[in-house]
């Protein structure tokens, strides 16, 4: 009788399991059909008002200057054996000094990271990557090959490849996702966790599931598992989607922020325009629901979670919660009025916090290489 009420325990369990699945996965691919039925009919919309301009676009053939200032660093790049791919980054400051990362987000590359270059090249290496897809970095064919432990596992080739062992790591967005889990995957290879806008991955999770107000801001994740589609849509009237991202009153720095230069936006057009730019940083989108959630979870680096209160797409809430997987030291700083792009948005708030984080017990021993 024991043995058969055990039996049924364990068969009740791997049911709940499955029907948790179940529904996980109908809740996915329910709202990416309604995301996409929401897209398509903003397309009609656009082709009924611009016929003519909808499907225009224009491939910037001319890097812009801001590209190539050299008071960002030099550009260079790095073939890791282990995967065969060449990574391009931007690195300043003494080699031999600590190393602090940088890793960008969605849709951004090195670039973004331009006034922490500039800032930090004093006292570190800095180097700002474009990630795998991104940039001049190559672009692997196949969504199969942006999986999130490949990503992860890239972050740790570069390290050494550069001749470290352990760095100061920076994230934004996706960079921040990605630097979440190279300090959960690799705590002995991080000095400290550095995080913009972007919240521990569990805390993203457990909260966008039970917050149908963050699942309708996180409706582009959905929208991003289709192929092509995503592409076309952020293409047409000239990539304008990616123009509203930075610009709009809704999305976009704020009024009291660092506003994109004319050649700062042409540095992002030219970049997403090339053929096929578009496809490597989707596929990120695309391999996340595999990943998740978590096997292990648990951050062991001192961290600092800075967040822009004007953040369109992350609910703040979000940030907070983040500390229940920090194992160390986690200080949190809302930035009021800044936007999702905080570090483009306010820099120089941004760097001075960055500063007091790295500078707390570090003033005897210096920082760590």
């Amino acid at each position: 009788m024991a043995r058969l009420l055990r039996s049924l325990a364990l068969l009740t369990v791997r049911l709940a399991c499955r029907m948790r699945i179940l529904a996980f996965w109908t809740l996915v691919y329910g709202f990416c059909v309604f995301c996409t039925c929401i897209v398509l009919l903003k397309l009609m919309w656009s082709v009924v008002r611009r016929p003519k301009k909808t499907f225009q676009w224009t491939v910037r053939e001319t890097a812009p200057a801001c590209l190539n200032d050299t008071s960002l660093g030099t550009h260079c790049y790095v073939r890791i054996k282990e995967s065969g791919l060449r990574f391009h980054y931007v690195a300043a400051g003494e080699r031999g000094k600590p190393l602090m990362l940088f890793l960008h987000g969605f849709p951004e590359f090195w670039f973004s990271w331009r006034h922490q270059l500039r800032e930090f090249k004093s006292e570190f290496r800095v180097v700002a990557v474009d990630m795998r897809g991104y940039g001049e970095s190559d672009m692997p064919v196949g969504k199969e090959n942006y999986k999130l432990d490949y990503l992860v596992a890239d972050i740790k080739d570069i390290v050494e490849h550069l001749g470290y062992n352990r760095c100061y790591l920076v994230g934004h967005d996706w960079g921040g996702m990605i630097a979440w889990l190279f300090a959960i995957y690799y705590p002995e290879m991080v000095n400290k966790l550095i995080v913009l806008n972007c919240p521990h991955p569990s805390a993203f999770i457990d909260y966008t599931l039970h917050h149908p107000s963050q699942l309708k801001k996180s409706s582009y994740f959905f929208f991003f598992q289709l192929p092509r589609l995503p592409e076309l849509m952020l293409s047409i009237n000239d990539f304008k989607a990616i123009k509203y991202l930075f610009t709009s009153h809704t999305t976009g720095i704020g009024r009291k922020g660092c506003r994109l230069t004319s050649g700062d936006m042409e540095a992002y057009l030219y970049v997403f325009s090339q053929p096929g730019a578009l496809t490597g940083p989707l596929n990120y989108y695309r391999n996340v629901f595999s990943f998740l959630p978590l096997t292990q979870q648990d951050v062991k680096s001192p961290v600092l979670l800075l967040w822009g209160e004007r953040d369109a797409f992350l609910e703040q809430e979000m940030a907070e919660n983040s500390k229940l997987y920090i194992k160390n030291h986690f200080r949190i700083n809302m930035i009021s009025g800044a936007s999702h792009w905080l570090q483009q948005d306010q820099p120089d708030i941004v760097n001075t916090l960055i500063w007091t984080f790295l500078k707390e017990g570090e003033s005897r021993k210096g920082y760590r290489n």
